[in-house]
């Protein structure tokens, strides 16, 4: 058998794949116990930036409401479904909202893509649940009263959400 050069000896490399742009459609999970405490979680790449989980479709055909249910596990490790936390404890709210999106995150989406339609939802869970953050995303956790939830959260949108809460819950209660 003919040799046909020398072997490497080093570890193939691998390249990198660039990231898909991001799909401009997420949603906003408010999460909360009976008694409307509501867990923020603080995002990794801006200090004191709180939020409910937040994020978007991993594909286009992805059901808006597949895409809090897996949000919520990767970015709290909360499994909607299971003994704790029955799926119907997830509540879609059949509201929208688009906004602008910062042109610091622009570069995440394909060229052109300003703005962004945000699904809101909430998640009743039984009591304040200790949760696994997703390190690359989310540094801290802290569950909260929905007014002091509020009033920390960075974005306009999370906040408006928050306030709803009481309402929404109530409605739902009926």
């Amino acid at each position: 058998m003919q040799s046909r050069g020398p072997v490497s000896k080093t570890a193939p490399r691998f390249i990198t794949m660039p990231k898909p742009p991001k799909i401009p459609e997420s949603v906003l999970v408010v999460i909360h116990t009976p008694d409307l405490d509501v867990l923020l979680i603080e995002r990794a790449d801006r200090e004191a930036f709180w939020q409910s989980v937040t994020g978007s479709k991993d594909h286009v055909d992805e059901p808006i409401a597949q895409t809090a249910i897996r949000e919520v596990a990767e970015e709290t490790g909360i499994v909607i479904g299971g003994e704790v936390v029955p799926r119907e404890a997830l509540v879609d709210w059949h509201h929208h909202i688009d906004f602008e999106i910062f042109p610091t995150w622009r570069h995440r989406y394909a060229d052109g893509v300003t703005h962004n339609t945000e699904h809101w939802f909430s998640l009743q869970v039984p009591q304040r649940l200790e949760v696994t953050l997703a390190p690359l995303e989310h540094t801290a956790h802290l569950w909260l009263p929905w007014q002091e939830a509020a009033e920390r959260c960075f974005s306009w949108s999370n906040r408006d959400a928050i306030l709803q809460l009481p309402q929404r819950v109530k409605e739902r209660c009926r």
